[in-house]
């Protein structure tokens, strides 16, 4: 017998009918934990697209103009947003949970006290309890952002431009549980140190500039 290292043929339209359904799932899981969710654009080649002509976004982004607004946990809304396309699922923050995002140096240091999605390019995601505003220590740092209130993060399993999200601390872990935020930042202070010198990213995912 005669072994191939070539991967068999999966015609396109079954492929994003595999992808729908997978994305679909994981939405409905997240709403029937009562977070709520919002379609993103749908990544195809080397872009996000939202359906609206004209959008220069190409990154992740939300696919409705209204889209806080439109966020949901009802099953039968959700499936008829991913019924057509393959949205990545976007979670809203500031209602029941805000997002820390850190890069990994500091992430890794961090125990496990709630659910911590990671992506390829190595920004973590730490789901905290919401309406704490950064420590002044963290605040000062670029390459630290808290997402609330007009703000949202991309969910595993989506799928970014640099590759997959995936869960290091999935919420089941934790029995969809957040953590107290103040005493996450406290324990990303110590582990911060010092302000570094240089920004590693700058603040372009920050609360203020997804809302706009």
């Amino acid at each position: 017998m005669q072994w191939t290292s070539r991967q068999p043929f999966v015609p396109p339209a079954l492929l994003d009918r595999l992808d729908r359904g997978r994305l679909r799932r994981a939405a409905l899981r997240y709403a029937a934990q009562g977070w709520q969710v919002t379609p993103g654009a749908y990544l195809a080649g080397h872009r996000f697209h939202c359906g609206r002509p004209g959008c220069p976004i190409t990154a992740c982004h939300p696919a409705l103009d209204a889209w806080a607004a439109a966020a949901t946990v009802d099953p039968g809304r959700i499936a008829r947003w991913w019924r057509r396309q393959a949205h990545t699922v976007l979670l809203p923050t500031g209602s029941r949970f805000d997002v820390l995002e850190v890069p990994a140096a500091l992430g890794r240091q961090l125990p496990a006290l709630g659910p911590v999605a990671v992506t390829a390019a190595g920004r973590w995601m730490l789901l905290v309890g919401p309406g704490r505003p950064l420590r002044p220590e963290l605040e000062n740092r670029i390459d630290v952002v808290r997402h609330g209130i007009g703000s949202w993060i991309p969910a595993p399993p989506n799928r970014l431009l640099d590759g997959p999200i995936r869960w290091t601390v999935a919420p089941e872990q934790v029995d969809w549980r957040m953590p107290d935020a103040e005493r996450v930042q406290e324990l990303l202070v110590v582990a911060a140190g010092p302000a570094p010198g240089r920004p590693l990213i700058p603040r372009q995912l920050s609360t203020s500039r997804r809302a706009a």
